[in-house]
Formats: C-alpha cells, structure tokens, sequence
C-alpha cells in the first residue's frame, strides 16, 4: 500500500489519478477546491479542501494535513488555464493568477512537504505548451515552462527528492472542453490541432500515467518528459 498526495482533484485528471489509485488500495491524500463525490466512500481517501490560489496561506494551512507523513508520490497536477487570446490582449493580473496557481502554488507545497514530511518523487503535471510557443497560449505556455525550470531547479537543491516535468497529453478535461466549445480555431491553429489529435479519456490517462510514473525515475531527476514520447 502506497502513499500519494494528488492536487486539483475535484475533476479530471486528478480526480482519475485519485480513484485509479484507490481502486490500487493506496492511500490517496488529496487537495481540492470541492470533494468529488465519486471518492468520497474511499475508505483510504483523506481530502483537504483548499484554493490553491491563495498561496499566501499554504505552508500555514496545510503543514498539518502533511506532518510526520512519507509519501511515495507526489502528483502536482492543480492547473488553471487562463483566457486564451494574445498576449498583447492578456492583462497582466490575469497572468499573473495563472502563474499563482500553475507555479508558485506548486513553489509552497514543495516547501511545505520538504519542512514536515518525507517525500520520494514529485511529479508535476507539465504540458507540451511548456516548449510550444503558440499563438494564444501565452499565459499558461508561460506558467507550464516556469514550473518546468521549478522543478529543474528543485531537483538540483533538493537531491533526496525525485522531481519530474511530465507532459501527460491531451486529455478530455473540463479545461480542454472549454477550448473545443469557446476558442475558434481559425483565430488559434492550435486548437485545430488539439482538436483533430488523440484525446484520451481521463481515465485511460490514470492508468497511463501511473504505469509511467515509475519509469521516470530512470531520468535524470528534473527533465521535462513527454509521456506520449516515452512509449
């Protein structure tokens, strides 16, 4: 039985890493805006509701749901997408909530984990905007490289800890139904791309995923991977 702390699992793909994980028999500790239903019955499911955005209060709020506690996993996967449209359109208060969450949330937690409890491997969940400047994607391409070089970073000052950048593909979340029902394709060729590309289910991308996990510990601790590249 393992111990895993996901973030960001009221949907999607956290809240599928979650119940993949506990249909495992682990121990699954969780962070979210609201508690998804679909778990809540876990007998081994331990959730703390909290707004990653207020990264002002995380080392404070959250040091006690981490003390005294190892875990094998840690899966970074809390993100927030932002408005696409240009950068010359993007105020800069809406980037910088992008940021907030997508990089310095994850900066807070990494601190408060390495102060209270023991921790094997990081995974944050990266993205393949991460490296691909397209039109549009400013903020979030923005934040997704950022927390690439955190985790770089981290792995250089934190040598004890497994950190990886991983990019899991595009997944059919809440967030990529807003870009194929709002963003028009014609004004952003990503989306076209995104669009006509291999959408997997959150589910079969849990279980993707954790079969990966594993193997990134044979990386060099701090790449930025891409798990559609791995295969």
């Amino acid at each position: 039985m393992k111990n895993i702390l996901i973030t960001g699992v009221s949907s999607g793909l956290g809240e599928a890493l979650a119940k993949e994980y506990l249909e495992n028999g682990d121990n699954v500790y969780a962070i979210g805006k609201t508690i998804p239903k679909k778990l809540d019955h876990y007998p081994h499911f331990f959730f703390f509701p909290y707004d990653l955005s207020e990264t002002f209060m995380i080392q404070s709020t959250l040091k006690e749901f981490f003390q005294n506690r190892s875990f094998d996993i840690v899966i970074l996967n809390a993100g927030v997408l932002g408005d696409i449209q240009t950068l010359s359109q993007t105020d800069l208060m809406d980037a910088k909530a992008v940021m907030e969450v997508n990089v310095w949330a994850n900066k807070e937690l990494i601190d408060t984990l390495h102060a209270h409890a023991q921790v094997k491997q990081i995974v944050g969940i990266s993205s393949g905007a991460a490296i691909n400047g397209s039109k549009g994607w400013g903020a979030y391409s923005l934040s997704k490289a950022g927390l690439n070089m955190l985790l770089s970073v981290y792995a250089k000052e934190l040598p004890e800890i497994h950190f990886t950048a991983l990019a899991p593909g595009v997944i059919h979340t809440p967030m990529v139904q807003h870009i194929i029902d709002k963003v028009d394709a014609e004004t952003y060729p990503s989306v076209k791309q995104l669009k006509e590309g291999d959408i997997r289910t959150p589910d079969k991308a849990a279980k993707l995923l954790i079969a990966t996990f594993s193997k990134l510990l044979a990386y060099e601790s701090g790449s930025f991977l891409d798990v559609r590249t791995m295969q």
